[in-house]
């Protein structure tokens, strides 16, 4: 299967009950990672993730399906059609 690239939006509730896990996925996946920025927002108690990643759709499927099982993590993913080597 090819690769493809994509960017994953995360935005986390309650960060301090997750954040450990989430730091575990996406090191597990570093691999997938070409950018990642964090950013808080105090204001609305939030936090979010911004990735952008290279890898098999079944590769950011299994990523994205473990941030998403964490509770307080809402996520959406696009991939683009153009496919890498």
């Amino acid at each position: 299967m090819k690769k493809r690239i994509g960017s994953v939006a995360v935005v986390v509730e309650r960060r301090e009950k997750v954040s450990d896990r989430i730091n575990k996925i996406l090191s597990k996946n570093a691999d997938c990672i070409i950018g990642r920025m964090g950013i808080p927002s105090v204001e609305h108690g939030l936090s979010m993730i911004s990735l952008i990643v290279e890898g098999t759709p079944d590769e950011i499927g299994a990523m994205t399906g473990q941030l998403g099982n964490l509770p307080g993590v809402n996520l959406k993913s696009a991939l683009t059609s153009v496919e890498i080597e």
